[in-house]
């Protein structure tokens, strides 16, 4: 198989944890015989220092010819005073938007040697499995905001619009991936205030006749961020709309130990997809070598699953990272006193690619015998 990718390290500690992405797509691309064109280019905070623009139409061009696109993080305090056009956030929305990148799924697992990194207890994180099925290219996010001069800035105003079409796609896809999985969609909304969510509700409940295998659950946005935290167990699969989304993943994040450990994929309707962590440009922590890349490799298993369709090279990566965390290595963000080795970005990249390369060798010898 040969692939071109597009590579958008981005801001922050999105240059360092990209590096050691690319390390583990090379080795598996090595051992199964695919070839991975990799091709850089700039967006965000980089993009505006750059080109005077957080999306550069280089960068746009680069995406629509390539296969996938693996993207570090963007932003960051430095470009904080930039006018509003030009933030390096609207880098990352316009590409979503450009791309017709309407489906964000964030996968949400409690890894059992991670689960005193929790701050939530134990018992309530133990066999977490769920993901966050979140629309990306709609709502509040993308909505015409008023011009405050016309109130002497006294006032603000954001829009929530969202189509019918536009929410039947993205129910659509909760549904596909709850049949997939346990047969059990949560949807969530805010259908008791916000005329929007009481569309989407009705979406859901025309759609679900046709998945009648799907136990289908409404539930408002509010309970659902309090069960997050101590029933969420109860989740499978959850779909809602983009803000909504935007927030109840990073809240699960506490599930996981860190933002650290969430990659994320941004689908349109063919297999195309942007892969990112959940995580933003950390610039506390960049250029210190103490990221955590765990996520942003994860986000490479995430593409080779869902864009090339490649699911015993993503279930290789997401082996070996569980195995690194077993033999007890953390980066600083998941450390729990008195227990494992903390390493840094570097080294947990080694770990993960040298993990690969144990098992890699283990199941040619046993292929050999059998």
């Amino acid at each position: 198989m040969k692939k071109k990718v597009a590579v958008l390290p981005g801001d922050g500690i999105g240059q360092e944890i990209m590096e050691g992405a690319l390390d583990v797509l090379k080795a598996v691309g090595d051992w199964f015989g695919h070839s991975f064109e990799i091709e850089k280019a700039h967006i965000g905070g980089d993009a505006l220092d750059t080109t005077g623009m957080p999306l550069p139409d280089e960068t746009l061009k680069l995406c629509k010819e390539s296969d996938a696109v693996l993207l570090g993080a963007v932003g960051g305090p430095k470009w904080d005073r930039v006018p509003r056009h030009l933030r390096p956030e609207k880098g990352l929305l316009a590409i979503r938007k450009e791309l017709d990148l309407f489906a964000n799924i964030r996968p949400v697992k409690a890894f059992e040697s991670l689960l005193g990194a929790s701050p939530l207890k134990k018992e309530i994180v133990k066999d977490v499995d769920m993901v966050i099925v979140r629309e990306l290219t709609g709502g509040l996010y993308f909505g015409k905001p008023s011009g405050r001069e016309e109130t002497n800035g006294t006032t603000a105003v954001d829009t929530l619009t969202y189509k019918k079409s536009e929410i039947e796609r993205i129910v659509k896809k909760g549904f596909e991936l709850a049949g997939k999985r346990k047969n059990k969609l949560t949807s969530v909304d805010k259908a008791n205030v916000l005329e929007s969510s009481r569309l989407w509700r009705e979406v859901v409940d025309e759609m679900a006749p046709k998945y009648p295998e799907v136990e289908v659950e409404h539930m408002l946005v509010d309970v659902a961020a309090m069960k997050l935290m101590y029933q969420p167990k109860q989740f499978d699969v959850m779909v809602t709309e983009n803000m909504f989304g935007d927030i109840l993943s990073d809240e699960a994040s506490m599930i996981t130990g860190s933002l650290g450990m969430l990659p994320s994929a941004s689908l349109r309707s063919d297999s195309f997809g942007l892969y990112e962590p959940v995580h933003g440009s950390a610039p506390d922590i960049a250029g210190k070598g103490k990221a955590n890349p765990l996520a942003m490799i994860l986000s490479v298993a995430l593409m080779l699953r869902h864009s090339f369709h490649l699911h015993e090279e993503a279930e290789m990566i997401e082996m070996a990272v569980q195995e690194v965390l077993n033999a007890g290595y953390r980066t600083g963000d998941l450390w729990a006193v008195g227990r494992g080795t903390v390493v840094g970005t570097d080294s947990m990249n080694k770990l993960v690619v040298e993990r690969l390369e144990a098992d890699h060798a283990l199941s040619s010898i046993l292929a050999a015998y059998l």
